[in-house]
């Protein structure tokens, strides 16, 4: 076959490559946006509501078509926990709506799109934005399809405490006013620091709660473990509805409701068996909320509350940010085949020799210490982004570097990477050089004309990888999410943060593309075994993290890092990021023969992923 047909036939082939994998993703979120609507029986909006001091608070109105003045409906305000926005949380939402309940689900303040706040303490003075949404529901003549006298909140984690603070608010202006508080009932997820008697005395609203049996956080709680039957936490809150003369309850009984909810004292402690992260996304945890706000509210749905349906919105939300990523690599095929983008393209050039035993046992090794090194070096990295990032570590909005959860991810990033070319140096001087290893072999050899029209072609692939993002959700809105993991549309600020930390980042990635592609590429090792091989190396290291942090809290009930087990959760999307980046690396190295479009489009892309799924202190 000529090179021309040849050319001709790999050309057809990607355009129906990218027509699938862009096709997958609109299907997918076209029936994601229908699961989130109910098949049309939900009105999903985003809406922006000004508060305070000049900030804002962006949210998901999901209005039932049975919500109307003349039926007005309850509503739930949903608030996400630390380093979520509310794409997170909307599970929670997307049932009650189907069940005729009005839920908002806010992006917390400085999470999001939410602007930053100028308290430091915004979940405990502001409830994260809830206070706000709440006030205006209560008050406001605009929302006439809700039953004022029936507004609720629930939160997970940090989302939790603003919760029954928000109780305590409310209860303390309802003491003063003599009129009913305005929240009626509030659910309390995977929190207990805030059930002291200092706020439970202020409490005018029926409280659910529900606690993690196997919470990391549980060290922090007054018996140190996550069982709620005898927890001090537990017993006062269901003591705190009980009245004065009622005798102090021994043993809560899980699941059970004590006191009266026409009296606003009912109040219920549940212990579900599962950990924090994944509690918002229990079956048992969700039904036990849908059935604490139906009794509280007095509704009927007539479904039951283990019917739901939003793990199969989930579900499509990862086929479609798998089908957006893989999108990349026959969009990259089709633009290098252009004039502009044709000299990027190299001949693959040949792989390292087949190692001698000598050679497997060194790159055994080096692949072991580059774990060790990433396991070794993401804790003191948390510790030192603290010394080092002082306004964001101390929630303070700021330009200079505001993600207080990514800068120890960037200083991790940054020093592993320099290890992962050490480690690179030290396999070619130790074997590789003595089997023959030669530059070439690695396609690092590139000239800065060269080189900028490869950083051209990444933002390219960048813009169309977001560009079809933000079409989705300007047309369906949703994004490409999985549980707390996801792609989500961003701010125009975003790209002012992706220029400060996509540089620092590159150095990883690099490091990885250089690894994956020079020292993992071995002549007559089938390229599935090499990618895997790859996948597994660069994720070892965080995961063995995660392993070490639960297998200590299997044996000792307590996780290894506890002041740093919030930056240990954070792993659980991180890790899937480092599988997957060499799989990219490779494809891209195919199509170039060159390392750089891979690390660079990559860097883009996760770091903006990144970015855009946590806390963010900027300035108002």
């Amino acid at each position: 076959m000529s090179s021309s047909v040849a050319g001709t036939t790999e050309n057809r082939s990607s355009i129906r490559l990218l027509c699938w994998a862009v096709g997958t993703v609109v299907l997918a979120c076209l029936l994601a946006s229908l699961i989130e609507s109910s098949w049309g029986r939900v009105k999903v909006q985003g809406i922006k509501v000004p508060t305070q001091d000049g900030q804002w608070v962006v949210a998901d109105l999901f209005k039932p078509a049975t919500a109307t003045k003349q039926t007005p409906a309850p509503l739930v305000v949903v608030v996400p926990g630390f380093q979520r926005s509310k794409e997170a949380l909307e599970n929670i939402a997307v049932e009650l709506s189907r069940r005729g309940i009005v839920a908002v689900a806010i992006d917390p303040y400085a999470q999001g799109a939410s602007s930053s706040s100028v308290s430091s303490r915004a979940a405990t003075t502001e409830g994260y934005g809830m206070f706000a949404i709440v006030d205006y529901a209560a008050r406001t003549g605009n929302l006439n399809y809700v039953d004022k006298s029936r507004i609720g909140a629930t939160g997970h984690s940090a989302g939790g405490n603003a919760a029954v603070l928000g109780a305590a608010h409310f209860g303390k202006e309802a003491i003063k006013t003599g009129k009913p508080s305005a929240l009626d009932a509030v659910f309390v997820s995977g929190y207990l620091l805030s059930f002291t008697d200092k706020v439970l005395r202020d409490v005018r609203s029926n409280v659910g709660m529900s606690y993690a049996r196997y919470d990391e956080g549980a060290y922090r709680n007054e018996l140190k473990n996550g069982d709620m039957r005898h927890a001090p936490e537990a017993i006062r809150l269901v003591d705190s509805g009980r009245g004065p003369d009622a005798a102090p309850v021994a043993e809560v009984e899980l699941g059970r409701y004590y006191g009266d909810a026409t009296r606003r004292t009912l109040r219920v402690v549940y212990n579900e068996r599962v950990l924090h992260p994944f509690q918002p996304y229990s079956v048992e945890a969700i039904a036990h909320q849908i059935e604490f706000f139906e009794r509280v509210f007095g509704t009927t749905s007539g479904l039951s509350s283990r019917d739901q349906v939003w793990y199969w919105r989930e579900l499509l939300g990862l086929i479609s940010l798998v089908a957006a990523l893989v999108a990349l690599v026959p969009l990259a095929r089709i633009l290098l085949r252009t004039p502009v983008f044709q000299p990027l393209a190299h001949p693959l050039p040949p792989p390292q020799p087949p190692p001698d035993r000598r050679a497997r046992l060194v790159g055994l090794g080096l692949s072991a210490l580059g774990a060790l090194v990433a396991c070794a070096t993401y804790i003191p990295m948390t510790e030192l982004s603290q010394r080092l990032f002082v306004a964001a570590s101390s929630r303070v909005p700021t330009w200079f570097f505001p993600q207080r959860m990514n800068n120890p991810v960037l200083l991790w990033a940054v020093l592993n990477g320099l290890a992962g070319f050490l480690l690179v140096y030290l396999g070619y001087r130790l074997y590789g050089k003595r089997l023959g290893v030669r530059l070439e072999m690695w396609g690092v050899r590139v000239g800065a004309a060269e080189l900028v029209r490869i950083c051209a072609l990444a933002l390219v692939l960048f813009t169309s990888y977001y560009g079809l993002l933000f079409a989705v959700y300007y047309v369906l809105h949703v994004d490409y999410r999985f549980l707390f993991m996801g792609a989500r549309v961003f701010q125009p600020e975003f790209i002012v943060l992706l220029g400060m930390y996509a540089p620092f980042f590159l150095v990883f990635f690099l490091s990885n593309a250089v690894r994956v592609n020079g020292a993992m590429r071995v002549a007559d090792h089938a390229e599935w075994k090499s990618m895997l091989t790859a996948g597994i190396a660069n994720s070892a290291g965080l995961l063995l993290i995660v392993a070490v942090q639960y297998v200590t809290f299997a044996v000792t009930g307590t996780v290894r890092w506890t002041e740093g087990w919030l930056y240990v959760n954070l792993l659980f999307a991180v890790v899937p990021m480092m599988f997957v980046l060499p799989y990219f690396n490779r494809y891209f190295f195919r199509l170039t023969g060159r390392p750089y479009l891979g690390a660079i489009t990559t860097c883009l892309v996760f770091v903006m992923i990144l970015l855009t799924n946590t806390v963010c202190y900027l300035p108002l």
